[in-house]
């Protein structure tokens, strides 16, 4: 039986796992965790094969998650399971030790199958990450370091300068994660980072300093 421990913030989404995954032969769900803190707890005193691990998450994300279990246990395998296809977090999650990184639009069987690769000392990274991992590392890196030199974004992602675009519009959460294909609680985990980066308590002055800085256009 491959042990599994369920890492994420979302109730429903642990739930949800432990029935599909659950439903299969050869897993045995340990327990669930609603964030990291609780999931290094957990590690320590049920000994799983494998960690399902969430990245934003109150108290302790994922990243510091994966860098502490695989730091006090490193036989035991990580798996990232979330939203965040940004390479920024792809690549902090794997030089914290994590096997795998996928989204979780993955087909369920898809996920099982990528538990027993990781288990059996796999490493499974969604086909599209994959590329754009790829792709950044073949482009020169002068060209990286004149691209970072000349960009004043306050350390916002792809996805965020996206959905700051779409605050400007004057969207609404729901309206966002509609046109985005996103969840409702994902774009509000965006928003609360844009934030946080832009140091602003309010959309009107994320939107008003982005324009300020050419994030985005006026």
């Amino acid at each position: 039986m491959i042990k599994v421990l369920l890492v994420d913030d979302q109730e429903l989404i642990t739930a949800s796992l432990a029935i599909v995954l659950g439903g299969e032969a050869d897993f045995e769900i340990v327990g669930t965790a609603e964030n990291g803190k609780v999931a290094l707890e957990l590690t320590k005193q049920l000994s799983p094969d494998v960690v399902l691990m969430d990245i934003h998450m109150p108290e302790m994300n994922g990243v510091d998650a994966t860098a502490q279990i695989k730091s006090l246990f490193p036989s035991v395998k990580v798996m990232i399971l979330t939203t965040f296809e940004e390479l920024g977090y792809v690549r902090d999650a794997l030089a914290a030790g994590a096997e795998g990184y996928v989204l979780k639009a993955i087909h369920p069987k898809d996920l099982a199958a990528g538990i027993r690769l990781v288990h059996h000392g796999g490493t499974l990274i969604t086909q599209e990450i994959a590329k754009q991992l790829i792709t950044q590392w073949i482009t020169p890196s002068e060209k990286v370091i004149e691209e970072k030199s000349n960009r004043k974004d306050f350390g916002l992602t792809q996805r965020e300068v996206e959905i700051v675009e779409e605050l400007s519009k004057g969207l609404t959460n729901r309206e966002i994660a509609r046109k985005l294909f996103l969840t409702e609680g994902t774009v509000k985990n965006y928003i609360s980072n844009i934030y946080s980066k832009l140091e602003v308590t309010g959309r009107h002055k994320a939107v008003f300093k982005a324009k300020e800085q050419g994030i985005i256009k006026p």
